[in-house]
């Protein structure tokens, strides 16, 4: 059985692929547009795009760290699956923005409850490991 850690590594790869087809779609939608570099208005399926991936690219320094550290203090596999949670929740938002972006809510819901959770759940973790040492 994989370790925890291992698990944690596995979600952490997944997460930067899916942001790296969120990449390869604004490329395509770029194409498609016609719209020319540096631009990023102009063209409305390109904008929800670019804006999925930006969106996304906002909310890693967020998750990531909280999702590790979440792993260090706690549990890996429960880690993981919040970090798994937030990846279905990303892919949810990406598909629904894209489509109509009055219906991301459902997806950026899924993500920011992950998010909250990891980053939350870090922080106890951290506050009741410096308790138990008697630091501060």
């Amino acid at each position: 059985m994989a370790s925890s850690h291992s698990l944690v590594a596995l979600v952490t790869i997944l997460a930067l692929l899916l942001y790296l087809w969120m990449l390869m779609r604004v490329g395509g939608a770029r194409g498609r547009s016609g719209l020319q570099a540096p631009a990023v208005v102009g063209h409305p399926e390109f904008e929800r795009h670019y804006r999925v991936q930006m969106n996304t690219l906002e909310s890693l320094p967020l998750f990531l760290p909280s999702l590790w550290i979440f792993a260090l203090y706690w549990d890996g596999r429960i880690a993981a699956a919040l970090g798994l949670v937030w990846i279905v929740g990303r892919a949810i938002y990406m598909f629904a923005y894209v489509k109509e972006p009055k219906t991301r809510g459902v997806g950026f819901l899924t993500q920011g409850v992950a998010t909250i959770t990891l980053l939350l759940g870090a922080l106890a973790g951290i506050v009741l490991d410096m308790v138990k040492a008697g630091v501060g």
